[in-house]
């Protein structure tokens, strides 16, 4: 095997670390926060989830906030594909209520959809007051995969940009609080990440037709992307480039940053007492039918 080789598998296994990390992560999460197990190997990956729970502890302060006040939140993630949106997303919302912090993640529009003014079908999913939605992908999909696959028209994307600011400002002046986030990757790496993918068969799914289209398309998504930052970003509706070629970096640097974003405090809580449980004599608990108990294989 060739340098250039052993480099490249050592890096997919880097990558394959990572997808580990997160089960341990999840293993984790009833723990004190920064309790990390001597088991969890090297220095670096301890930091790394010490700083990664400290994070999320700011996190749950921050929808606390969020829902004390009423405040309205929408965070745009974009980027090129395996670039790690998804990995933040899932750090954001781990430890938060549902109810509260929700993703939104729409498919491809279909036939009706795309009759209907191009930003509709985002409007249903914005938040009410006491809300934080995540846009996995969102309306700039127009000035991204749309542009470059061919799905819309000369006329449409222009229009898209003529729409885009003042779309924005509309939801700014509606009360919604609007953080963009575009997560940028090498050439280099983005390969090693789709490599990744086809050799685990636990990722497979995640690489479709159109991703490794994009992968071929490299710089058509590279023009549009400039373009898109060019022609969108303004002082009041900004653009947040977040450097995505280390996953784990990218997920501290883009959790703390979103935290500045917002002059959160903790919200004082009132003491929380168990109550004691009420017990009665005529009450006595039936057995549960065995033919309907799942089977204990483990």
């Amino acid at each position: 095997m060739s340098h250039i080789e052993d480099d490249l598998v050592k890096r997919i296994h880097r990558d394959l670390q990572d997808d580990f990390d997160e089960e341990l992560e999840l293993e984790l999460e009833d723990r004190e926060p920064g309790a990390v197990p001597s088991d969890a190997a090297s220095a670096e990956r301890k930091r790394y989830f010490r700083e990664l729970f400290r994070l999320q502890s700011e996190l749950v302060k921050l929808q606390d906030w969020v829902v004390h006040g009423g405040h309205k939140v929408v965070i745009l993630f974009e980027g090129r594909d395996a670039a790690g949106k998804g990995g933040v997303i899932k750090r954001i919302t781990q430890r938060l209520n549902p109810r509260v912090c929700r993703v939104a993640a729409l498919p491809a529009p279909n036939n009706r959809e795309r009759t209907q003014w191009y930003f509709q079908r985002y409007v249903s999913h914005l938040p009410a007051a006491g809300e934080i939605v995540l846009f996995d992908r969102s309306w700039y999909n127009r000035a991204g995969v749309e542009r470059v696959m061919g799905f819309c028209t000369d006329e449409q994307y222009e229009e898209f940009f003529r729409s885009a600011p003042e779309f924005e400002r509309m939801l700014q002046r509606s009360g919604i609080q609007l953080i963009k986030y575009w997560f940028s990757i090498s050439d280099d790496e983005q390969r090693v990440r789709f490599l990744g993918r086809i050799h685990d068969p636990l990722k497979q799914w995640k690489l479709s037709p159109m991703d490794l289209e994009s992968r071929r398309r490299w710089e058509e998504y590279t023009r549009a992307k400039e373009v898109m930052l060019e022609r969108t970003h303004a002082p009041e509706s900004p653009w947040w480039v977040v450097k995505a070629d280390d996953k784990k970096r990218a997920r501290l640097n883009c959790i703390h940053h979103l935290l500045g974003q917002m002059p959160y405090q903790e919200v004082p809580h009132a003491d929380i007492e168990l109550p004691a449980r009420e017990r009665r004599e005529d009450y006595l608990r039936n057995p549960v039918p065995g033919h309907i108990v799942v089977p204990e294989v483990y």
